[in-house]
């Protein structure tokens, strides 16, 4: 084996040493490097909110120049209100007359019309608005609500048209209405101040509610009187005795409308709720109970039952104008009457 020289090995081991000494040096600059704190970045205390990136206040997306997106919201659960049961058929037809509120040269007048939507006629050619047309139970005249002097006051006709009269004389601003079935009283709306009673020449008008009720309507026997009311906060539609008596609340639902009507029977109120542009037309029991929806789109208001109980008649929109439709108590049979380019709207049918 050769033997290194002297100056050999010093080489050697000089070598050595220098290599030893960087592989030091490398290793204790890997342990400081990592160690040592990066100006700016600190880890953060536990519990200390986390920072937004600089950025983010200023992303400007594609879409900020267009309507914002929605927040998500919870989907609403779609009513759970049944439709009756079918049980009807289409006979016997609709008979009986309907009176009706028709827009006429920009003013509303009193028309009527045959159930089976022939015979149309206009009874009034007033100057001012004509509406809530109603019946009597003989089905000779017609009691309505007219600002033809100014103040909205309540007149009759007859049904040919005959026999014009003003009934009322500054005691408010009076609405809707209708002779019991005695032919005894007319109820009516009297605008904030609940609801009255008068004879049907007009004499003798008086309250008999004081609060916030409008659309009164009787039952067929005399005996009770319906009505829609805020007395309980959100309207709602209410039953009581013919004298005033005993107040009871029928409906808890959103969105009520005002007018409404008795079966024959005296059991069940037909209505109509729901928000503007999409309301329809429901059946109740007085006591509360059996709610079912008859339409479903159209914007549908102000039923009235047939005096036979085989037909409800009320107000549409579905074909873009107003106008009368009939169906029956079930939900079937929707038959449109009137097909005019004006407004015909507040149907009440009668004998």
């Amino acid at each position: 084996m050769t033997r290194l020289k002297p100056v050999e090995s010093i080489l050697v081991g000089a070598l050595a040493l220098g290599f030893l000494g960087l592989c030091i040096l490398i290793v204790y600059s890997v342990i400081v490097v990592a160690n040592e704190p990066v100006e700016g970045l600190r880890t953060p205390e536990p519990g200390s909110p986390l920072t937004a990136s600089p950025t983010a206040g200023t992303l400007i997306l594609p879409t900020d120049s267009a309507a914002p997106l929605p927040s998500p919201t919870l989907a609403l659960q779609p009513e759970q209100i049944p439709t009756p049961i079918p049980s009807f058929n289409d006979s016997p037809p609709p008979v009986g007359k309907i009176a009706f509120a028709c827009y006429i040269q920009q003013i509303d007048q009193i028309c009527l019309l045959n159930a089976d939507g022939s015979g149309r006629t206009q009874l009034t050619n007033l100057k001012a608005t004509a509406f809530y047309p109603s019946i009597s139970p003989d089905g000779n005249t017609i009691f309505f609500s007219s600002r033809d002097t100014g103040n909205f006051e309540l007149y009759s006709i007859g049904v040919d048209g005959n026999n014009l009269q003003k009934l009322t004389k500054d005691i408010g601003a009076l609405y809707a209405p209708e002779l019991s079935p005695t032919g005894e009283w007319i109820i009516f709306t009297n605008h904030g101040n609940g609801l009255w009673l008068m004879k049907p020449d007009g004499s003798n008008p008086h309250p008999l509610t004081n609060k916030d009720d409008i659309d009164p309507s009787w039952s067929p026997d005399g005996s009770m009187i319906s009505f829609a009311s805020s007395r309980a906060g959100a309207r709602q539609l209410f039953v009581m005795n013919a004298d005033g008596s005993d107040i009871r609340q029928v409906t808890n639902l959103n969105n009520m409308g005002g007018r409404n009507t008795w079966s024959p029977d005296g059991t069940r109120l037909a209505f109509y709720r729901g928000p503007q542009g999409d309301r329809n037309i429901y059946v109740i029991n007085i006591d509360g109970t059996g709610l079912v929806k008859l339409t479903d789109g159209g914007d549908n208001l102000g039923p009235s039952w047939s005096p036979d109980g085989n037909w409800i008649v009320f107000t549409s929109f579905r074909d873009g104008n107003n106008e009368l439709y009939i169906i029956h108590p079930d939900g079937t049979g929707l038959t449109r009457l009137t097909n005019s380019t004006i407004s015909d709207w507040q149907p009440r049918w009668g004998k």
